[in-house]
């Protein structure tokens, strides 16, 4: 494993300087195809800027994800969507954008977000807790700079969206066992990679060029 700590400081002072020239909440989203590090990127980041904080109610930096904006299977169902689930036209991305814009005004008390539960496949509601301490949050998504009016929604709320872009063979490759682990048997997993993920993919790396800066993991 390379060392991933050159481009954690990278960006760390990167966050740093964006929040200090805001008066505001400052929002830092990072985009990128299915696979490709962003919940693992953003994890890092946030617990290496809040520190040696270890009370979460006074921590300055949280992490309030896309993914509990899925909509349920059973919605997907009715929608005819469930064999397509992960695509955009599956998340609730106007209610993704109010939460970023509730989380944007003056808070006084703890705002909860939607998590995802990656063994049920379902999201949750009231998962996590944004407290008014938190004054840069980071989220991230696949479609972040999709050029649909329901993400632009969700880009316009962020200060800066970055794109996440790992090797893309090592994507894949682990995009394939997330999907194993989490109950997929190894052909399943494989076809759902290249007939579900490989679609969505090609989708949101059309969208780098509207990313502010571009992140290239040295971490596997």
């Amino acid at each position: 494993m390379a060392d991933s700590r050159p481009l954690l400081t990278e960006l760390e002072n990167r966050i740093s300087a964006l929040a200090s020239a805001s008066a505001g909440t400052v929002f830092i989203g990072v985009a990128g195809a299915p696979g490709a590090g962003k919940t693992t990127l953003v994890e890092s980041l946030v617990r290496e800027l809040n520190g040696a904080v270890d009370d979460v109610e006074s921590q300055s930096f949280a992490h309030v994800p896309m993914d509990g904006f899925h909509l349920s299977d059973r919605e997907l169902a009715r929608l005819g969507l469930l064999a397509r689930k992960g695509a955009p036209e599956t998340f609730d991305a106007y209610g993704y954008a109010a939460l970023l814009e509730r989380l944007r005004l003056p808070r006084t008390a703890v705002v909860y977000a939607p998590g995802f539960e990656r063994t049920l496949e379902q999201p949750l509601a009231g998962d996590i807790p944004v407290f008014p301490a938190a004054k840069v949050i980071l989220t991230e998504g696949n479609y972040l700079l999709l050029d649909r009016p329901e993400w632009q929604e969700v880009r316009s709320r962020c200060t800066e969206v970055w794109y996440c872009e790992p090797d893309e063979g090592l994507r894949t490759e682990r995009l394939v066992e997330r999907h194993i682990r989490f109950g997929k048997a190894a052909e399943e997993a494989a076809a759902w990679v290249r007939n579900v993920d490989g679609p969505n993919a090609r989708l949101v790396q059309a969208s780098k060029a509207r990313a502010d800066f571009v992140i290239r993991p040295a971490w596997t």
